[in-house]
């Protein structure tokens, strides 16, 4: 099992790439990532998020614990969130991270998520987004195991 992301966009600029890299390389089982990048609609505005949420929906599965990354979500402190991937991991649950495109998601990727997290009220561009969660991740991880990483 293992952290599948869902997410809206081009592939990992360099930089990104790098930086992905050197977490990803740490995680371990099942704090493991899989991305699946999906391309950016080329309709406008409200035409793009409804296709864009359509293909996201398509992706995801009646079991796996979907969170939704969305600026309008809930704060949760980096243990908070380790203990909430631990106990999904523990229900043998399948997990999925949704980063939605430019657009955000509709209504049905909302009604779908289990939990909606907001990484902060600032909003970001994706490709930081996705640095900034697979860092999570990782912290995620050595939280669960009480690694040095994370100094609370």
């Amino acid at each position: 099992m293992s952290i599948r992301i869902v997410a809206i966009g081009k592939k990992h600029e360099p930089w990104v790439h790098d930086g992905l890299k050197r977490y990803q390389t740490r995680l371990n089982k099942p704090f493991n990532v899989e991305w699946d990048l999906l391309p950016h609609s080329t309709l406008p505005n409200d035409m793009a998020r409804q296709e864009e949420s359509r293909r996201i929906m398509l992706r995801l599965g009646d079991s796996e614990y979907v969170i939704l990354l969305d600026e309008r979500g809930g704060n949760i402190s980096s243990p908070d969130f380790s203990k909430l991937l631990t106990n999904q991991f523990n229900l043998a649950r399948p997990i999925t991270i949704v980063i939605g495109g430019a657009f955000g998601v509709d209504e049905s990727v909302c009604g779908r998520a289990n939990y909606v997290w907001s990484l902060s009220k600032l909003v970001f561009p994706h490709q930081l987004v996705r640095l900034l969660l697979i860092e999570q991740l990782y912290r995620a991880q050595e939280i669960a195991k009480n690694g040095p990483y994370h100094h609370s």
